[in-house]
């Protein structure tokens, strides 16, 4: 199994839940995030006033997977993340080396 990761802009968060769920990936875990990269942030103008924005608002994306998919989850998420701008975010695969429902007690593949 593989843990997909996703640090994308908020408002691709439609588009690549659409995606995934055109694929078949029943759950996923969203949270918001705020960070930088080689950007550093940017600044914006506010009522006429400059202002920097040191930390970007992101959501992070987690979603569980049989390895057998991850290559072509990876492939739709970051083609729905996508908008060629800087800033897009992140996708990154670990391995997982178990699982279990807590509801149920369910283990590993059971318990996606």
């Amino acid at each position: 199994m593989k843990l997909i990761t996703a640090v994308v802009k908020p408002h691709k968060l439609d588009d690549v839940r659409a995606a995934l769920e055109t694929f078949g990936v029943t759950g996923m875990t969203v949270t918001e995030a705020s960070g930088y990269g080689r950007q550093k942030g940017h600044t914006e103008v506010y009522r006429g006033a400059e202002y920097e924005v040191d930390l970007v608002p992101k959501v992070r994306l987690e979603v569980v997977i049989e390895d057998g998919d991850a290559a072509q989850v990876l492939d739709v998420v970051v083609k729905a993340a996508q908008t060629g701008k800087i800033g897009d975010g992140k996708v990154w695969v670990t391995p997982v080396e178990t699982i279990v429902r807590v509801r149920t007690g369910e283990r590993d593949g059971d318990a996606l």
